[in-house]
Formats: C-alpha cells, structure tokens, sequence
C-alpha cells in the first residue's frame, strides 16, 4: 500500500515510517501543510495520514480542500487533539479515522487495515482479477489463460494501478504518480516504454483485455468487444 504521511514531527515520522515499511508498506513523508495538499492532490495514494497542527496550512484544510477537490482518498487524522468537539470536527471535515497521540502502532495497523476492508478497494496482499486475468501482488505473478509469469517490479505497480480501478481511464500523470511516486522525477516516455512491456505480458498469458490509449489522456484497461 502507498500511504502519505503529512506530520511535521520529525522523530514521530521517522519512527512511524519505519513500523509502516516493516509491514510492507510504501511511505512518502511531507512535513508542511501546503506541500502536503499538493501531493495529496496528486491521487497517488492508498491512504493519507495527516497531522491536525501543520505549518503553512492546518490539517483540517488540507483536508477540506482535498475533499473539495473530489479526492476520496481514506484519511486517518492523527493529532493530539482529542476532545469530543475536536473528533466530531475532524470527521465533518471528511476524516474516515480519527487517532489521538500517544497511540500503540498496534492499533493504527489495525485501523488501517478495517479502512482496507471497508473500501474494497485495497487490502494488504489479496489477489486482483479482472476478465480473465489474475494478479498476485506479493508473488508479482500474472496468471491467464495460457498461463502465468513474474512481472518486474514496475510491471507489478502498473498492472496493479490498472487493476484496482479496472475499466476506467487514467490519467497520464495519475499513473505516473501511483507507479513512480509522486516527486519522483521521470520522463513521461518512461510510461509509454512500461506500457508497451505490459502488453507483451498480456499477450503471453493470451489474455483478450487490450490496454487501451485514450488520446490526450491517458489508458484503460478493457475487456474486448463481443458486440
């Protein structure tokens, strides 16, 4: 899973990034309000875990203008913050989950996890399928009808993004976001290269979906057209 961590509390951050990449988990971590909100913006993550008191721009802002924005990315609010008041604001605000400081790592792993099976849209590990494809990220094996193969570990995020928001239209820079990392720097050819490798992969497994190019957006993956 690919989580944002806006905190601006250095030790916190580095040793919550460190108990998050245990389990596996990709971290990004920004320590400014506003800096924050851009990579937020980006929909490049699973997860944002963001501090109420932030320099530049509060949380709860942040919060509110990714929201205005249509980003439905989950939220866990982490903050010291912890009166009635201080929750209920939070959670009108657009919070799914709402964490007072201190707290055992225990429990923010076990919150992460109930956000993953609430949304379907992501859970540690579990299997992708769409049409008549499989995907196993922790095995980075493709499976379909002419059999299977072990992707790199770039063709693995890219059939992963692909697969959790099968058959809709991404957009150029949300893939690269989500593949490469949000301040990651990379040639947009980059892309197009990882694409044409995916293919490939497709027609090895003799699956029948097609990655699609929408012009002057981006791709899709699709299933074929029997009309």
């Amino acid at each position: 899973m690919r989580i944002l961590l806006i905190e601006d509390d250095r030790n916190f951050c580095d040793t919550l990034t460190f108990q998050l990449k245990k389990e596996q988990h990709e971290v990004d971590v920004c320590d400014d309000g506003r800096d924050g909100l851009d990579l937020f913006l980006q929909d490049a993550y699973d997860l944002v875990l963001l501090d109420r008191m932030l320099p530049t721009m509060n949380g709860l802002l942040v919060l509110k203008k990714a929201r205005d924005a249509g980003i439905r990315t989950p939220v866990i609010l982490i903050t010291a913050l912890g009166e009635l008041y201080d929750r209920i604001e939070g959670l009108d605000c657009g919070a799914d989950d709402y964490m007072v400081k201190p707290f055992a790592y225990e429990e923010l792993s076990a919150r992460i996890r109930s956000l993953g099976r609430r949304s379907g849209k992501w859970e540690d590990h579990e299997q992708l399928c769409f049409g008549d494809i499989s995907y196993d990220p922790l095995l980075r094996e493709l499976t379909g009808p002419g059999g299977s193969l072990i992707l790199s570990g770039r063709e693995g995020r890219l059939i992963e993004v692909f697969l959790r928001d099968s058959g809709m239209t991404l957009k150029r820079m949300v893939i690269l976001s989500r593949v490469w990392g949000a301040d990651a720097q990379v040639e947009e050819g980059n892309l197009d290269t990882y694409i044409h490798f995916l293919r490939k992969r497709l027609a090895t497994v003799q699956s029948t979906l097609s990655l699609a190019t929408v012009r002057g957006v981006g791709y899709r993956l699709e299933m074929p057209d029997v009309s």
